[in-house]
């Protein structure tokens, strides 16, 4: 009777998972840091123009969206075929804009409150009344700096 039992040839040690929590709260974590959260859900239609000249806007953290547009097919039976304005997650009157620019610009820094640009995300198919609407409550409340967004192409495609 032998003292020492002999090993198994071919036998492959267990393999170790003692790092994979380590690797899994890591890839946790640069998915939490990079991954961006949607503001707001569209609930007018936003078939953006063209336009032959445009600059991107470098900062978005100094921008204050307004959406304008007919509202989408699941929408159209509560509000209607008319063009409407959707202010974050909601459709607003006109009279709202200057008080939701007011509260959008407290929100912010001190420092950025005079640099804050209002980008205006007009549908192609909107009328020129209600852009104009919301342009005279944005002098209303001093918000002098408006960017209309568009897309880049020929501008002469918005005719067809």
């Amino acid at each position: 009777m032998s003292k020492f039992a002999k090993k198994k040839d071919g036998d492959l040690p267990a393999v170790s998972t003692a790092s994979l929590p380590d690797i899994v709260f890591m890839l946790l974590f640069f998915f939490m840091t990079v991954t961006t959260m949607k503001d707001s859900s569209l609930f007018v239609e936003n078939v953006l123009p063209n336009a032959d000249q445009t600059k991107k806007l470098e900062k978005k953290d100094r921008v204050i969206y307004i959406y304008a547009g007919k509202p989408t097919q699941e929408y159209i039976k509560t509000f209607g075929e008319e063009p409407k304005i959707q202010l974050n997650d909601k459709f607003a009157n006109v009279p709202e804009v200057g008080p939701y620019i007011l509260a959008e610009r407290a929100k912010k820094p001190q420092e950025l409150q005079n640099v804050l640009t209002t980008a205006l995300k007009v549908d192609r198919n909107a009328n020129m009344g209600i852009v104009m609407d919301i342009k005279q409550e944005l002098r209303k409340v001093n918000a002098l700096k408006v960017n209309y967004t568009t897309y880049e192409g020929n501008a002469f495609a918005n005719l067809q």
